[in-house]
């Protein structure tokens, strides 16, 4: 039975990298916010809901996703960011699964559905295990700074939506750490071997 694994960590971790990876093993990856964007602009329920929720000002004249409005209302409105998300990560999930379900025929041992919200979300739990991806905050934040462009201070703020670390640990059922000493590869190596023999023994009840 093919196992649905999460990937999750937060951001400056570099689950990308680590996704990379796994790719290079024949493993599909799912990643989360890329289909959360298109689906913003693609799925009419969901483009509906959002504007429903924020004015017509969501979208601009081509169709396409205000992202510079909706920030500048949903990132001083916690109340707004929480019915937007509230929105946006049902329609990730049941996008996920019927993706999940499209790769059976791949002959892979395991999906990855990678995103940095899996637990704050909630979306965890539909899930047959997690893979917590970790590394040193400063670290994180240098990586953050040099990638996007921004301050420190950017990146710290952001950190703030975000659950730590040390608290992401205990829903996770594998961990690796990317402190930019310990090598990737075997790390990933040994958790795909123990997937590879988990997904070949019989469907127990899921991980959480």
């Amino acid at each position: 039975m093919m196992l649905r694994v999460g990937i999750t960590g937060g951001i400056g971790t570099g689950k990308t990298t680590v996704c990379q990876i796994f790719e290079t093993l024949g493993i599909p990856v799912y990643y989360a916010d890329v289909r959360a964007k298109w689906l913003t602009t693609h799925d009419p329920a969901l483009v509906d809901a959002i504007c429903q929720l924020l004015g017509s000002e969501a979208y601009l004249a081509d169709g396409s996703y205000n992202r510079a409005y909706v920030a500048g209302i949903v990132f001083k409105d916690a109340a707004k960011l929480s019915q937007l998300n509230a929105l946006v990560h049902p329609a990730v999930e049941h996008d996920s699964h019927q993706w999940h379900l499209s790769q059976q025929e791949t002959g892979a041992p395991y999906t990855l559905h990678e995103a940095a919200l899996l637990i704050e979300s909630g979306h965890y739990r539909s899930l047959d295990t997690l893979i917590l991806v970790t590394a040193p905050e400063e670290l994180r934040i240098r990586r953050v700074v040099l990638r996007d462009k921004v301050s420190a201070d950017q990146v710290r703020a952001r950190m703030q939506h975000q659950i730590p670390d040390s608290e992401k640990v205990v829903y996770a059922g594998y961990k690796i750490d990317n402190d930019g000493d310990q090598l990737l590869i075997p790390q990933v190596m040994n958790i795909h071997r123990q997937l590879t023999r988990r997904a070949q023994q019989p469907r127990a009840e899921t991980f959480f």
